[in-house]
């Protein structure tokens, strides 16, 4: 049975760590790095990453017509989407002024906001919280799904963000993270399933993860 994975490339994500980190856990699938409307479309399986600001990340998908095929994938595929790939699955962010996405879920992203702090079990102190959330941190599970097979609750994964999602629909959440919000750090819904972490980035679970994708059927 073919496995194709196809990783897409719109120069705004992590492309080649992800590839190198999918090639480690599936040596028998074939990962594509590529803008190809036809071969993602052809994939078996596809990621779609991001870094950056989203609207850099929203012009380039446009100019290069991926906005559509993102949204064809997320209909008929499985589907990983990753950090701002995740972001961009909503329907509006609150970075660069406003930005449109696209929809495939619904929920928007916000930002964590200046001056956060995180109160002291007795009150007293507050200390501040850095913006990005940058580094490791846990991931509750809040129901069950394939992908979290052989990764343990409150598995710590590696996060890098300014502004995280809030989704519409809590029947979308499937991880959640705290970091003086929380936030909707998993979500999914039928063959996508989105992560604000780096799974590539986040060691031993987040390669347990993308083993879990690549043999992923695409239902819960």
């Amino acid at each position: 049975m073919s496995n194709v994975i196809a990783v897409i490339d719109y120069g705004m994500g992590n492309l080649h760590s992800a590839a190198k980190a999918l090639e480690h856990v599936a040596p028998d699938a074939e990962v594509l790095v590529t803008s190809d409307a036809e071969k993602i479309l052809a994939a078996d399986r596809v990621v779609f990453p991001g870094v950056g600001a989203i609207r850099d990340c929203m012009g380039e998908l446009k100019r290069l017509k991926l906005d559509q095929v993102v949204q064809q994938v997320a209909k008929t595929k499985p589907m990983l989407a990753i950090c701002v790939g995740y972001q961009c699955l909503m329907a509006h962010s609150e970075e660069n002024g406003g930005v449109d996405c696209l929809g495939v879920l619904p929920g928007n992203v916000r930002f964590f906001g200046k001056d956060l702090c995180e109160p002291s079990e007795d009150g007293e102190e507050c200390p501040v919280l850095k913006v990005p959330h940058m580094g490791w941190n846990t991931v509750k599970q809040v129901q069950y799904h394939p992908l979290w097979e052989n990764i343990p609750d409150d598995a710590r994964f590696y996060f890098v963000h300014s502004y995280f999602v809030q989704l519409d629909d809590p029947a979308l959440l499937v991880g959640r993270t705290h970091y003086s919000h929380t936030f909707a750090a998993v979500a999914a819904r039928d063959n996508v399933f989105a992560v604000q972490f780096h799974p590539e980035k986040s060691s031993q679970h987040g390669l347990q993860l993308l083993r879990n994708f690549v043999s992923w059927n695409g239902q819960a």
